[in-house]
């Protein structure tokens, strides 16, 4: 089974986007900063990453940047689902290593086939 981790600081976006991949199946693990993202990642190793851009501490960029620094992490996909939505925001993201920009609001729809196009 595909374990997924939310990184969202505002929880109701949280659970929306959890509720979402549980449905289709998938194991979802939250964390409510990239710090605590980063050590969840370390200890529960989940397949695909999906994080909100703007956080307070270590924003999703800082963590997309670590993860891909990382080699042990450097492979595993990370999704952005953000309120950025300009397109030099998404080719920031791009080159900071993100693999898909989903921009909120989002469906159901774009959620899952985000994850299912990074998932191996």
């Amino acid at each position: 089974m595909l374990t997924v981790l939310v990184v969202e600081d505002v929880l109701s976006q949280q659970q929306l986007i959890a509720s979402y991949l549980q449905e289709v199946g998938y194991n979802v693990i939250n964390a409510n900063s990239g710090q605590e993202a980063l050590e969840k990642v370390n200890h529960q190793k989940p397949d695909v990453v999906i994080t909100d851009l703007v956080m307070p501490g270590m924003s999703g960029l800082e963590l997309c940047r670590s993860l891909k620094k990382n080699p042990t992490t450097q492979k595993l996909p990370v999704i952005a689902c953000t309120s950025k939505n300009q397109e030099l925001d998404r080719l920031w993201g791009m080159k900071q290593g993100i693999d898909v920009y989903v921009t909120k609001p989002f469906t159901k729809e774009e959620i899952i086939r985000a994850v299912r196009s990074v998932a191996n």
